[in-house]
């Protein structure tokens, strides 16, 4: 009686191939999203751009690789340093792997070095003018400096970009 049994089980066993996502460790389109805490059309949106690609498919749902997780965090790493969605696509290699100029990443650092000092300003001055004895923040010289500095010129409007510009498309 055990014979038949473990016949059945050497059968399955010997016909037994793992499919692709079982074999290749691959992450379904939902499953990465929860883990990276990207929504999923943002993951089609980054994929249609280049920025990642889908491995496979398991019926109509994408699957990744894991490596996926790591270029997902750069992206969110280079959005937060003030990158476009172009430049970072270019900090990735043709095999997806991380390829960072050291020169573009310190031009970057330098940016955000002058940013904060200027929102540093920015804070103290706001701070002084909540707390500014003047009757009237107008009459607060703090204040009117401030708004002569921050006040655009003449020449640096800059023309608004279509979404479709901003996009890259």
């Amino acid at each position: 009686m055990i014979f038949p049994c473990l016949w059945m089980f050497w059968q399955v066993l010997c016909n037994f191939k793992p499919t692709l996502s079982q074999a290749m460790n691959l992450i379904d389109i939902a499953a990465l999203s929860q883990s990276s805490g990207v929504p999923t059309s943002t993951l089609r949106y980054y994929e249609e751009l280049g920025l990642i690609q889908s491995c496979a498919r398991h019926g109509l749902r994408r699957q990744y690789d894991e490596q996926t997780l790591t270029q997902l965090a750069l992206i969110s790493l280079g959005k937060a340093a003030g990158f476009s969605l172009e430049q970072i696509k270019g900090m990735f290699g043709q095999d997806g792997a991380p390829n960072l100029s050291r020169p573009v990443l310190r031009d970057r650092a330098d940016a955000i070095d002058d940013q904060v000092r200027r929102l540093k300003a920015l804070r103290d001055t706001l701070r002084h003018v909540a707390e500014c004895p003047a009757p009237s923040h107008m009459q607060c010289p703090k204040f009117l400096q401030l708004l002569r500095v921050i006040q655009p010129k003449a020449g640096d409007a800059k023309p608004k970009r279509s979404q479709r510009q901003r996009q890259g498309k």
